[in-house]
């Protein structure tokens, strides 16, 4: 069953240590349970040009808690960690199967901890083969660092050949897919303001359907604020007549049932055909508090049908 997931990715940076501790308390009092981090939060916000913030704050709370460990589940990533800090994404670590060791060794020192919940290539290396990276995620199963694994940013078709690669040598393949997906839809091929992010087609929903051993995990869920903050604006790839409708049509399910338009959105994923589980970012408890209120809110078929109605 799809979760909310809590996503750190602002721990250690933009968000102080003190508030991240609160944060991540009041998401486990709520009932939740995955922690979403990445060995290159926030690197882009931090002096040094590199990652590792969001991983060494969830550390130090876990020791500061002792215990909590069995209460909650981790995911982090490799992939995306720059080599060359001047340069950014542009010289990211990539996914050969020496970095992806390495890397997995430094994101458990980071987080004190012996394994990961869920170990995502966060994003594509085509330099690499396949295969060989593969084999290096399936080695982290094997060995007890990770119980699952992931690929974020990743084609469908790309994540289906290497679960292929995996099954014919027999180790642990990508059991779940990470991609940006929200009830707003941007234009067709129209660029997003990241370029490193992935977007959700109808043929990614029907390769998940199709196979309930894959999840479907979802980031910029609520686009960034997009959906009630007047400061937050959408990105251009999302000025088309279909947001029009969609947006009347979320506005109007919203007044019904008493519920903000980032909570029937939520409820929307986690309750959907395949149901998605939305990493959601928070920076104050009032927030966090109104997304984890989502999991109460329950669409009756009318409403659904009305929202995948408008286009």
């Amino acid at each position: 069953m799809a979760e909310i997931v809590l996503g750190a990715m602002l721990f250690g940076t933009r968000i102080g240590e003190a508030e991240s501790f609160a944060l991540l308390d009041r998401f486990v009092e709520r009932g939740g349970r995955w922690i979403d981090t990445a060995n290159n939060y926030a690197f882009w916000l931090h002096p040094s040009g590199a990652g590792g913030q969001s991983e060494q704050t969830i550390g130090r709370w876990l020791a500061a808690r002792p215990g909590m460990r069995d209460r909650i589940l981790l995911s982090t990533k490799v992939g995306g960690q720059p080599t060359d800090p001047g340069r950014g994404l542009a010289s990211a670590e990539g996914l050969s199967a020496a970095t992806v060791r390495a890397a997995m060794g430094a994101s458990l020192g980071r987080l004190g901890v012996d394994h990961v919940d869920m170990y995502w290539a966060h994003i594509e290396d085509r330099r690499v083969p396949l295969a060989e990276t593969v084999h290096a995620f399936g080695d982290l199963v094997a060995g007890g660092q990770a119980r699952r694994l992931g690929a974020s940013n990743t084609p469908a078709w790309r994540v289906e050949r290497a679960r292929g690669i995996a099954a014919g040598r027999g180790v642990a393949g990508w059991t779940a897919l990470q991609l940006r997906h929200s009830y707003l839809l941007p234009r067709p091929g129209a660029p997003l303001e990241s370029s490193a992010h992935r977007q959700v087609f109808p043929e990614t929903l029907d390769y998940v359907r199709s196979d309930p051993g894959l999840d479907l995990w979802a980031y910029t869920t609520l686009l960034n604020g997009g959906y009630g903050r007047a400061d937050r604006p959408l990105e251009r790839a999302y000025d088309h007549p279909g947001t029009a409708s969609r947006t009347a049509a979320l506005s109007e399910v919203s007044r019904e049932l008493g519920a903000t338009g980032n909570q029937v959105v939520l409820s929307w994923l986690l309750d959907g055909d395949p149901g998605v589980f939305p990493i959601v970012g928070a920076s104050t408890l009032e927030r966090l508090d109104e997304v984890m209120d989502a999991r109460d809110l329950k669409l009756d078929a009318e409403s659904r049908a009305r929202l995948d109605a408008a286009s």
